[in-house]
């Protein structure tokens, strides 16, 4: 994208974002005590002594694979954060649940006063993240683990309910007319994604099959897909939970001759054209540039004014629908890399 024009959107969304802090202020009364918990401007642990004059450097650690399209903008969203807000972020991303539990404890020891993490496995971080709050440190937690972010001690968490979209996805294959759906899973462990196959199964009127693949390797994804449709030819719709494996769910129904119908979790710019051309019924979106600009937006806030968002419950990005009615205007979105 433009650096204009990510700059246009950065400081779109910063006012947005400093807009509903002010006005929950306004609603709530500022919050004076910065030790008192979730939702009352305090470090949700009641930890560490917290130090309202510390640098605003924030690390953000997620557990995105390299090369992953998705992870790739919400690291956008983060940076240009920090650019815009004139904060300092570093991001690092893994996808071995202890080796991301490391990267937040080397962001404790750097001395890092603000830390944004995903958690696709809670239980494996719980120790690295409730070590963060009791050093004082503020946390908010991304994209997974909404259910388990308070119990941490984090202040917030920002991304879906991922069981809402699921059904919302469920739902709409439904009312297409799908019959039998395959669910893929792409990260085994990731709460959040057994999450959208169990409410896209509650949502989905029909039957509903769990298929296991592995996002480090397209080409057994595409094996496993061509296998499940060919020894199931009655599967007639097909949920993705990640943009890249669409793209194979697409090309594995094609090359096997089956009639299902691909629809997927998230964006990039192969799925809109394939939305644009009915190859992909449509996706399901999330917003993932938020889930990287809002925390350090929030977390500066939380620092500078002791402000919280949310009231106790996560900040919503999603779920939207993106279908041929929009693809069109989203489009633009996805090239620069902000969808």
């Amino acid at each position: 994208m433009s650096d204009r024009g990510r700059r246009r959107l950065a400081a779109a969304t910063a006012a947005v974002a400093a807009t509903l802090a002010l006005a929950l202020t306004a609603c709530t009364g500022p919050s004076a005590d910065l030790a008192s918990g979730r939702g009352s401007g305090g470090t949700g642990g009641g930890g560490g002594e917290f130090d309202p004059d510390a640098p605003l450097e924030f690390a953000v650690i997620t557990h995105g694979s390299d090369g992953d399209a998705f992870w790739s903008v919400v690291k956008n969203g983060a940076q240009d954060a920090g650019r815009d807000l004139d904060v300092d972020v570093a991001y690092t991303s893994n996808g071995d649940p202890g080796a991301q539990a490391k990267l937040i404890d080397n962001a404790v020891a750097q001395g890092r006063t603000g830390i944004v993490v995903s958690m696709a496995n809670p239980d494996a971080l719980r120790p690295a993240i409730e070590a963060a709050v009791a050093a004082g440190i503020p946390v908010i937690t991304i994209n997974s683990g909404a259910d388990r972010s308070a119990e941490f001690g984090a202040i917030a968490h920002v991304g879906q309910e991922e069981d809402i979209a699921g059904r919302a996805a469920g739902e709409r294959l439904a009312q297409a007319g799908k019959k039998r759906m395959l669910c893929v899973i792409h990260e085994a462990g990731n709460s959040g994604l057994n999450d959208r196959c169990d409410g896209a199964r509650e949502g989905f009127a029909g039957q509903v099959d769990n298929l296991q693949v592995d996002i480090a390797n397209p080409t057994d994804i595409e094996a496993r897909l061509r296998g499940a449709l060919q020894t199931n030819p009655d599967i007639d719709a097909v949920l993705t939970l990640n943009s890249q494996v669409a793209d194979r769910a697409v090309t594995a129904a094609l090359s096997v001759g089956s009639t299902a119908e691909v629809a997927t979790f998230d964006l990039n710019t192969d799925v809109v054209d394939a939305i644009r051309d009915g190859r992909i019924l449509f996706a399901v979106d999330q917003q993932q540039y938020q889930q990287g600009y809002l925390p350090i937006s929030m977390l500066k806030l939380y620092r500078l004014n002791g402000n919280t968002l949310g009231g106790g419950q996560p900040v919503l990005t999603g779920p939207g629908f993106v279908d041929q009615s929009n693809a069109d205007l989203v489009r633009p979105y996805t090239e620069r890399g902000t969808r």
